[in-house]
């Protein structure tokens, strides 16, 4: 006969993870699985040809300083180049951000993620961390290694003396380009199973509000109704961060709430549509 071996109770004998730390595992799988396409690897490159370009042209001043006068590097510089960072990473939360919750959501894995040691919150911020990852990559980081390069070839830290607020401009602005639209892409991936559907309905938010604004400033010959494009908020606010002319007659105040706004209502529906059992309304 076979030995009855003791199968009773027995202390688990593995490594404990600390509570709250699943998220990072959530967002390292998603990290790695987006770096081994090499679409996306095509994505990240063009998404750094302006900050290719910028050091070219940092080089250029550097190098002949005559070139200053028709092409000078400035806090302007900084925010055109932020501008340009943000077409990028509207794409990238495109490409990244349609089927995170959405994937889940067709193979009905929410179930299975919130039936292990997993909150919800947990869930919403590995998530969000990729996004968050790559979104920074491509305009807090590249903008950050403008400065240490213009420092570098000047050889001193005068452009940073005289150009003091660039540093927390870029911090600032790059947050609100990376938050507002990483939370609202994530919310809408909540809400559909179909990873184009949720393409259509995050490129609806920035063009058709476009669109909107487009329409009422001809009608108004005014740009204080900016505060309807999602866009003209977040240039609207990174101009104040900047301490430039504002490009839009629309209250920086309002520009601000209406982006709040936004993140609250999309925090809102992530807390709705994230549950271990399908909602039914």
């Amino acid at each position: 006969m076979s030995p009855i071996h003791d199968q009773s109770y027995r202390r688990y004998g593995g490594n404990r993870a600390p509570l709250g730390s699943a998220w990072m595992v959530i967002a390292r799988t998603g990290i790695r699985t987006l770096l081994a396409r090499k679409w996306f690897l095509g994505v990240l490159l063009a998404a750094f040809a302006p900050f290719i370009v910028h050091v070219v042209w940092f080089y250029s001043v550097t190098i002949f300083p005559a070139a200053s006068q028709w092409a000078p590097i400035n806090t302007k510089t900084f925010v055109n180049f932020m501008d340009w960072q943000g077409f990028f990473a509207f794409f990238v939360s495109v490409f990244v951000g349609s089927g995170l919750i959405a994937s889940d959501r067709r193979a009905n894995a929410l179930q299975i993620y919130l039936s292990k040691p997993l909150i919800r919150t947990e869930y919403v911020a590995g998530k969000l961390a990729i996004l968050v990852f790559f979104l920074t990559g491509i305009t807090a980081v590249p903008a950050l290694l403008l400065v240490v390069f213009q420092i570098a070839f000047a050889a001193n830290f005068n452009f940073i003396s005289a150009n003091a607020i660039i540093v927390p401009g870029i911090v600032l602005a790059s947050a609100v380009r990376v938050l507002v639209p990483a939370v609202t892409i994530l919310a809408l991936s909540s809400l559909s199973t179909s990873t184009r559907y949720v393409a259509i309905m995050f490129a609806g938010v920035f063009v058709f509000t476009e669109a909107i604004y487009t329409f009422l400033s001809l009608i108004t010959g005014s740009t204080r109704v900016a505060w309807v494009s999602v866009g003209a908020n977040i240039q609207n606010v990174t101009d104040f961060v900047f301490r430039q002319p504002p490009r839009y007659d629309a209250p920086v105040l309002v520009s601000v709430l209406v982006l709040a706004g936004l993140l609250v209502v999309s925090f809102s529906v992530l807390e709705r549509r994230v549950r271990g059992v399908e909602v039914v309304s």
